[in-house]
Order: C-alpha cells, then sequence, then structure tokens
C-alpha cells in the first residue's frame, strides 16, 4: 500500500524502478543485506557500487545496528510483494552513525559520507537520521538552530545538493515528545524533507513538525511510515541471526520511500537538475 500512496506501483508497471540511476543510503549498519533474499537481485546484478564504514573504518557495513537495512529495504527489497521504490537502482551504502552514542562527530561523517557519494557519481542520497540532542547536554541544539545554517550536517546537506544530487531525509519522531519540531539536516535549504503519514493519509503523530526556525515550509512532502513494511535483521552478540519482513514505525522509513521515488522520477525526466 505504501507504493500505491505514491504512484510507485503505476510508476514501476512503466519501467521506472530506477535503472541508471545510483543512490546512496547513509545509516547505522546494514546487517543481512549480504545475506537474505529481499536484496539478492543487488548483487547478482553487482549493482552494490560502493560501501564505506566511517565509524569503525572496518570496510564491513554489513554489521552493526539494523535500522540501516530496515531503512535501505523501502528503496532497494525486491522479493515477493515487498518491493522498494527504486530496486533496480545502483546503491553505495555508508555507516555513519553510532545507535550506541549520540555525538557530533557524527554530523561529520554524514559530511565525509557525503564527499565520497559526490566523489563517485550519486545522483540521489537518503539519510534517515536527525540531530537536535546528543549525549552530551553542552552539544545540543536549540530550535533556533534550525535554520539551515547552524549545524554543520545542515550545511552538509547543502552543499550536496549545490553539487547536484537529491538530498533526501527524515524530518524526525519528536512529534509527541518535548522536542516536537524537525531535526538537523531536515531544516537544509536544497533538501527534501520527508514526514509521516498513516494509511488514511493523516499525520502520524511522531512526525515531526515545521517551520523552520527562521520560518520555512517542512517537512515537504510525506509518505507512509506507520506500519511501514521493513526488512528486519536479528542480530545477537555483534552477529545476524535471522532476516524478515515486518513492519516498523518512522520517518527514518517514509524518507527512503521518497528517496527511491525521486530517483525514478529523475530517470524518467533525465534532462531535470536535482533542483
Amino acid at each position: 500500500f505504501q507504493n500505491k500512496m505514491l504512484g510507485a506501483d503505476e510508476m514501476h508497471e512503466d519501467g521506472l524502478q530506477g535503472e541508471g540511476m545510483m543512490i546512496a543510503v547513509f545509516d547505522s549498519g546494514f546487517p543481512g543485506v549480504n545475506m537474505y533474499k529481499p536484496f539478492e537481485h543487488i548483487f547478482a546484478e553487482n549493482r552494490l557500487v560502493g560501501t564505506r564504514d566511517f565509524i569503525g573504518n572496518t570496510g564491513d557495513v554489513f554489521q552493526y545496528h539494523t535500522h540501516g537495512s530496515s531503512v535501505f529495504s523501502n528503496i532497494a527489497s525486491d522479493y515477493e510483494d515487498v518491493i522498494g521504490t527504486a530496486p533496480k537502482a545502483s546503491f553505495v551504502l555508508c555507516v555513519t552513525e553510532d545507535v550506541t552514542r549520540e555525538y557530533r562527530i557524527e554530523e561529520y561523517n554524514w559530511l565525509f559520507a557525503a564527499e565520497y557519494a559526490d566523489s563517485i557519481g550519486v545522483d540521489v542520497i537518503n539519510g534517515s537520521l536527525g540531530y537536535s540532542t546528543f549525549s552530551e547536554s553542552a552539544m545540543d541544539y536549540d530550535y533556533s538552530d534550525m535554520n539551515g545554517k547552524n549545524t554543520l550536517v545542515a550545511r552538509a546537506a547543502q552543499i550536496a545538493s549545490s553539487k547536484g544530487m537529491i538530498v533526501v531525509v527524515s524530518a524526525g519522531n519528536e512529534g509527541s515528545g518535548s522536542w516536537k519540531y524537525i531535526t538537523s539536516p531536515g531544516d537544509a535549504f536544497d533538501v527534501m524533507t520527508v514526514g509521516s503519514v498513516t494509511s488514511g493519509y493523516i499525520k502520524s503523530s511522531f512526525s515531526s513538525v515545521g517551520p523552520t526556525a527562521d520560518d520555512r515550509i517542512k517537512p515537504d512532502v510525506c509518505a507512509m511510515g506507520t506500519s511501514a513494511m521493513i526488512f528486519y535483521a536479528s542480530l545477537s552478540g555483534g552477529e545476524t541471526t535471522g532476516g524478515r519482513i515486518t513492519t516498523g514505525n518512522g520517518t527514518s522509513y517514509s524518507s527512503p520511500q521518497i528517496a527511491g521515488f525521486a530517483a525514478a522520477i529523475w530517470q524518467a525526466n533525465p534532462g531535470m537538475t536535482n533542483l
């Protein structure tokens, strides 16, 4: 249903599934992506063109936290009736997020990943990550910082857009909490900030709201992030022990739907710029 909501099912029937486009995903790890059927087609057709681990510098992105695998499935899965929005694109996977703690270094990891993505010709970046508060309160941002200029990750996202990439980011899941507003880089100027709706086209209660601190409308668009279909990798002792299709909630899952959708739209209209 999440594909039907966007019209992505009709887009796929028209032969637009991201062929010839390159999508980078910045996240917390991708365990199981190299093991399970939803992603087998990518390896069989050599469409994983780059990987980088900016957290541990291990060279192995198929570890750490399963969030990235679930996010990636909304773009890339091609298994039975669970189809991502751009399953036939080429992909770049970057680990930039350390879920065990939150420090501003992760904004620099995002920047480094964007430089890497640009260097190998990525068309679309998905970042289902947002920054507002940190493990040390001295690093915390205020809502007034959500102006597209104050955070390093917002400036990095703006530079990535200026290089010609479509930058798609989640609005954040702070809508029902004390912060409430979008998190950075969702405040950046020329990025596609994605909120979440239910299957009934109602804003998800958790979905962060705008405007930005300088009064720009955000998020820009929404997709279904309540009970979204995802791949989930089971972990034990740092090892991937299983994988299953399930549902999950979050703007983390609505953002990649739009990233894949944007890639296929650009595929259909190659004369357009990212903007």
